[in-house]
C-alpha cells in the first residue's frame, strides 16, 4: 500500500512529462460527458484521457448550448483522437441535449458557464459603484453569489438527471464558485456522487517549493480547509519546518519592501496593468504572503482571488498597498479580460482544426485523467479534492455540527482534503482540526456559502441578501441597508438570466 500511494502521490504533484500512468487494466469502454463542452478545459481533458495508458475505447460526449463553440470542439476533439492514434478505439459525439447523451456515462465533467458573458458586467460594475471592488468575482463577494445564483440551478438539474440516467457515474465538477456547488448538489441529490475538482493545491505546492528554494520531490506538505482556501498545514524539508526556517522571514522581508514599492509607484489598481507582461512591480503575491506570516501557513489561491475571500485587503489603503495587477489583485481584472481571453481561445482552437498550430501532447496535472484511471485501475492515487464534510448524514441543511474530515468547520459544509482513490470511487481521508485562527477564517466562509446554497436551492432572494450580510468583503465596507441595496439591484439587472427567485 505504501508504494501505491507513493506512487499516486508523484503522479499527482508533477507535470506529467512521462506516459507511464498508473499499473492495472482499464477493462471497459470509457463514456465521459463533458457538460460545458465548449469551456477551455475540455481540450485539455480530453488529451489527457487519450494519453491515459489502458484507456484504449471509449466515447467522448460532447454537451454545449451554444452551437458554434460546441461545433468548434466537435472538431477540436476529432483532432485529438487524430493526432493521439486512438482512432481505433475513441469516438466523439456532440448535443445541445444532454439527455441524450447520459445514459450509459460513466464518468461526467461539469464546466458549464451560464449566462456569464451576459452578465460578467453587472456583477462587477454593481457591487463596484457601492464600493466592492472585485478582482475576479466567480466565487464569493457579490459576483460568486450572483454565478451561483444563476448555476445551481442548471447543475442541479444535471445531477438528476444523473440520478435518472446514469446513477453509477461520477460527477467531476470544475465549475466555480465550487464549494457553492458542491454543497449544494450534497443537500439537493445526494445521491450522484460528486468531487469538485480544482488545481490550485498542486500549482501552490510546486510554488512553494520555489519560493523556499528547495527541490520539490524533497518536500513533505499536508493540505486541507476549503476550495481555494486551503492551508499548508506541514511544509518541511529534510525534518525543517520551512515556515519557520526559510519562509516567515523571507516574506516579512517582501512585505516590507512591497509596500515600499506600492507607496512610491502608481496605484495597483491602474487598469493599464491588466495586459499581459505590462508590469513594474518587483514583489508580488503579497496578499498570500502577509495572510501566511499573520496566520501561519500558506494558502493555496491566487493574491488577486483571495483578497476577495478576506475583510482586510480591499477596503481601506493599507490593504490595498499589497495589491498587484492581473491575479494579483487588479481592479475588474476578470470582467476587463475574459471576454478577450475567450475570442483568442476560439481563434487558437481553429488554427488546431487547420493545423497551424500544434496541440501539446503532454498529459496535464489536471486531476480528473489521474481520477478515472485510479478507478478504473484500481491503482489507489490520492488527489485533492473538494468533498461534503459530514460525509455520514448526506442531504442534512444546517445542523450546525462540526464535520467528520476537518472537525473543527461546518459538517453541512463543503471541503478541501486529500482523498485517495481506488475502484470503489472518491475515498476522502480524515485530516482533523486546523489550528483554530485558520479554522476561523474558513467558518466565515462557510457561513456565507451556507445561506448562498440555501438561495439558489429554494430560489429565495432573501436567503441571497443574507448571504451577503456575511461576506467577510462586503460586511466589512457596507451596512446591511446597504447591501440589501445593492443585492436587489443586482436581481434586477440580472432579472432575465434568473428564473423563479422570490
Amino acid at each position: 500500500m505504501a508504494e501505491a500511494v507513493k506512487h499516486g502521490h508523484e503522479a499527482h504533484t508533477k507535470i506529467a512529462d512521462s506516459q507511464e500512468g498508473l499499473r492495472g487494466t482499464i477493462n471497459r469502454p470509457l463514456n465521459i460527458t463533458f457538460l460545458g463542452a465548449g469551456s477551455g478545459f475540455c481540450p485539455t481533458l480530453c488529451r489527457d484521457v487519450l494519453l491515459t495508458p489502458g484507456a484504449n475505447r471509449g466515447e467522448f460526449r460532447l454537451v454545449d448550448v451554444d452551437k458554434t463553440r460546441l461545433g468548434l470542439m466537435h472538431k477540436v476533439i476529432t483532432q485529438l483522437i487524430k493526432e493521439t492514434g486512438r482512432e481505433d478505439g475513441w469516438t466523439v459525439k456532440a448535443t445541445t441535449n444532454r439527455r441524450e447523451v447520459l445514459k450509459g456515462t460513466t464518468y461526467a465533467v461539469c464546466c458549464v458557464e451560464v449566462s456569464g458573458l451576459a452578465c460578467v458586467a453587472y456583477d462587477n460594475d454593481i457591487p463596484l459603484k457601492y464600493g466592492i471592488d472585485q478582482c475576479i468575482g466567480d466565487t464569493l463577494g457579490p459576483g460568486g453569489l450572483f454565478k451561483g445564483l444563476r448555476t445551481i440551478p442548471v447543475f442541479l438539474d444535471i445531477l438528476r438527471d444523473m440520478r435518472e440516467l446514469c446513477p453509477d457515474a461520477i460527477m467531476l465538477n470544475y465549475t466555480n464558485p465550487m464549494s457553492m456547488l458542491v454543497l449544494a448538489a450534497g443537500r439537493a441529490v445526494p445521491e450522484v456522487p460528486v468531487v469538485g475538482l480544482c488545481h490550485s493545491v498542486q500549482g501552490t505546492s510546486h510554488l512553494l517549493a520555489k519560493y523556499a528554494g528547495i527541490p520539490y520531490e524533497e518536500m513533505s506538505w499536508e493540505c486541507a480547509g476549503i476550495n481555494h482556501l486551503a492551508w499548508f498545514t506541514k511544509l518541511e524539508h529534510a525534518g525543517k519546518n520551512l515556515y519557520t526556517s526559510v519562509l516567515y522571514k523571507k516574506f516579512a522581508q517582501e512585505i516590507a519592501e512591497g509596500i515600499k514599492e506600492s507607496k512610491a509607484g502608481k496605484a495597483p489598481f491602474d487598469a493599464r496593468d491588466h495586459k499581459e507582461g505590462n508590469t513594474t512591480w518587483k514583489h508580488e503575491d503579497l496578499v498570500r504572503k502577509d495572510m501566511c506570516v499573520n496566520f501561519g501557513a500558506f494558502i493555496t489561491e491566487s493574491s488577486g482571488h483571495l483578497s476577495e475571500y478576506l475583510p482586510y485587503y480591499r477596503k481601506n489603503d493599507a490593504g490595498k498597498q499589497l495589491l498587484r495587477v492581473r491575479y494579483d489583485g487588479g481592479s475588474r481584472f476578470y470582467a476587463t479580460n475574459w471576454p478577450e481571453w475567450r475570442k483568442r481561445t476560439d481563434a487558437r482552437r481553429r488554427r488546431w482544426v487547420t493545423g497551424e498550430e500544434k496541440i501539446d501532447l503532454k498529459r496535464s496535472w489536471e486531476y480528473a485523467s489521474w481520477i478515472i484511471e485510479a478507478r478504473e485501475k484500481d491503482a489507489p492515487f490520492r488527489i485533492h479534492g473538494n468533498v461534503m464534510n459530514n460525509t455520514e448524514k448526506p442531504g442534512q441543511r444546517g445542523s450546525g455540527e462540526g464535520g467528520k474530515l476537518i472537525t473543527n468547520l461546518l459538517g453541512d459544509a463543503a471541503v478541501e482534503v486529500a482523498c485517495m482513490i481506488d475502484r470503489n470511487g472518491i475515498n476522502p481521508t480524515r485530516y482533523g482540526a486546523l489550528p483554530a485562527q485558520m479554522a476561523a477564517i474558513c467558518r466565515s466562509n462557510q457561513a456565507y456559502f451556507d445561506l448562498a446554497a440555501t438561495a439558489c436551492i429554494d430560489k429565495s432572494i432573501e436567503a441571497a441578501v443574507h448571504a451577503l450580510f456575511l461576506d467577510p468583503l462586503t460586511a466589512a465596507i457596507l451596512s446591511p441597508r446597504e447591501i440589501r441595496a445593492m443585492t436587489l439591484e443586482m436581481f434586477k439587472a440580472e432579472k432575465k438570466y434568473l428564473p423563479g427567485y422570490k
